[in-house]
């Protein structure tokens, strides 16, 4: 059948492996190259993402998460694309994401924050020019911090891209991991779900 149905979960990696749960299939491990029966291939993967296939896209996940493509039968554009994330031993819901094309940054799924917000070194190397922006402070667990205020040109999750999203850069080397806010989120419909918690853009 088609591979862009397939949802696939990485639940393992080592270098130039990784163990995937496609669909409702019994885990399968793949080495790099090869293709499993339901169509998806395994590009490349080390200890922190692999890299697959589906349906002639390519995507990179990071261990613990999962990836649902939307149907080609669907609406060409972005609208109804759907991303699942498998939460982790602590219920929490981590996610790898692309920040301007240029950053992979580690998300934790926040409806308590926001905005997205992301560390300074996160921005450095996305090319954000943060200090540009409006400085303000903010309330973290941690206490009150500064941030800088700007403007995202692109987050990307899985297949879903939003343009212009609002962010706040922490420059206070409290933030280990990037929160994925309502910014972004705001624009989904969430649906939690035995473990899952599914993201479909709106709009």
């Amino acid at each position: 059948m088609a591979a862009y149905a397939a949802q696939v979960q990485v639940i393992a990696l080592t270098n130039g492996k990784a163990t995937l749960v496609i669909d409702t299939a019994k885990p399968r491990t793949l080495a790099a190259g090869e293709v499993s029966p339901e169509g998806v291939r395994l590009i490349s993967a080390n200890s922190e993402a692999a890299v697959v296939e589906i349906d002639g896209k390519r995507h990179t996940m990071a261990l613990g998460t999962s990836y649902r493509e939307a149907p080609a039968s669907s609406s060409t554009s972005a609208i109804g694309r759907s991303v699942v994330i498998a939460a982790d031993s602590q219920g929490h819901f981590l996610v790898t994401g692309m920040i301007n094309g240029a950053a992979a940054v580690r998300f934790l799924v926040d409806t308590g924050a926001s905005v997205v917000s992301i560390s300074a070194d996160d921005a450095r190397r996305a090319g954000i020019n943060y200090l540009a922006g409006t400085r303000a402070m903010t309330q973290t667990a941690s206490g009150v911090a500064p941030v800088y205020r700007v403007k995202l040109d692109t987050v990307k999750i899985g297949d879903i891209t939003l343009y212009n999203v609002d962010a706040a850069v922490h420059t206070s080397g409290h933030l280990p991991i990037g929160l994925l806010g309502m910014s972004f989120l705001n624009r989904m419909e969430m649906k939690r779900d035995a473990g899952a918690l599914t993201l479909t853009r709106r709009f």
